[in-house]
């Protein structure tokens, strides 16, 4: 098959669904079809639902990309993958194929009004995005007589909430690439450090991870804290904590993992969250909002602990309960690194091989 992913942009900086795209990318050029990722340089919906401080930033991106050729050091993509970069997402600058996928809620957009030529028409959600696009034209996408694939069970409950018939939405949860998350640190031989993603989305409750570390050192004054990132240095990260900014993803961040008993997601929202998944097949014991987004994999007491959002105090008792009962860390850890196992990348890509091979 021929078969093009649409991309609402150019990643200068890691993106998790982006890199989803990108291993998709990779697996199915390995099984001989055609692939072609397309990035927009700008979508004139980009700036719906967004502060003027990223409203301005994305444009800010949009002159850069003009006059710097992009170029993706943090993923690896296959040669074989037709990487194409074009002035927005209009017809004319889609080549026709088999298949074509959208991959947010501003592509699929695009691809509704594409003629039969540019493929048969799907659209992986790894998110549900009125987080960044007003609800109405989002729901609307969901809504639209197209071919889902959704990462999480959470997603496709909410297909199904929003009228979706369950033929027209296929349930394929992500994978986790082994050769770079694995341990290479023994479980049994970690300091009593955390670990947590730093971003300065909202969504993504930082300012909670931050207050439940500054509670739990409180308690235990041998804690340390790495926290890792795209940003400049935070002067909300107190100075105890060590931060990386932008780490190589295949190096760097599994030692991160790896040198840590513990790894913290205070995420308000997640899609499918690639982060704690990864410092799970790094030996990390999970302590996660329950977020939804890591239900697929994470089940509290056995291989995570979970907490409501938007509070910090109960992440704070979670990080207390591991720091001082090592046998729990650790079995939490050995649990949540055995169960993460399950998702691989080679299952996740034979199954949307299939549902987009099917003529329906």
């Amino acid at each position: 098959m021929v078969i093009t992913f649409l991309l609402p942009f150019y990643p200068w900086h890691p993106v998790g669904g982006f890199r989803i795209v990108y291993e998709y990318a990779n697996h199915l050029v390995a099984k001989q079809h055609k692939v072609r990722v397309m990035h927009a340089r700008w979508l004139g919906n980009n700036c719906n639902n967004v502060n003027i401080k990223e409203c301005l930033r994305m444009k800010a991106g949009k002159l850069r990309d003009t006059f710097f050729k992009p170029n993706i050091a943090w993923q690896y993509i296959d040669p074989k993958v037709d990487l194409q970069y074009v002035s927005n997402l209009n017809k004319n600058n889609i080549p026709d194929g088999d298949v074509i996928i959208a991959t947010s809620w501003q592509t699929a957009e695009y691809v509704l009004i594409y003629p039969l030529c540019k493929g048969r028409k799907y659209y992986l959600l790894q998110s549900y995005e009125t987080w960044m696009g007003p609800e109405d034209r989002v729901n609307a996408t969901w809504r639209a007589p197209i071919k889902k694939i959704v990462i999480a069970k959470w997603l496709y409950e909410k297909g199904l909430e929003l009228g979706v018939s369950e033929y027209e939405i296929k349930y394929i949860p992500n994978g986790i690439d082994f050769n770079k998350y694995c341990l290479i640190n023994n479980i049994e031989n970690r300091p009593k450090r955390v670990a947590m993603l730093f971003s300065e989305y909202p969504w993504k409750g930082c300012q909670d991870g931050i207050a439940a570390l500054e509670l739990a050192k409180k308690d235990n004054s041998v804690l340390e804290a790495v926290l890792f990132g795209i940003y400049s240095r935070s002067k909300a990260i107190p100075d105890w904590i060590d931060y990386y900014r932008e780490p190589r993803q295949d190096v760097l961040v599994r030692y991160i993992y790896n040198g840590s008993s513990i790894y913290l997601c205070p995420s308000l929202i997640e899609g499918w969250g690639l982060p704690s998944a990864e410092a799970m097949a790094c030996g990390c014991a999970v302590v996660s909002t329950d977020n939804r987004g890591v239900r697929d994999y994470a089940i509290d007491g056995y291989n995570a602990l979970l907490s409501p959002v938007n509070n910090p105090r109960r992440l704070a008792n979670n990080l207390h309960r591991l720091i001082n009962n090592k046998q729990l860390c650790e079995e939490i850890a050995y649990n949540g690194n055995k169960y993460i196992q399950n998702y691989t990348w080679k299952k996740a890509a034979e199954l949307l091989e299939q549902y987009i091979s099917i003529l329906k």
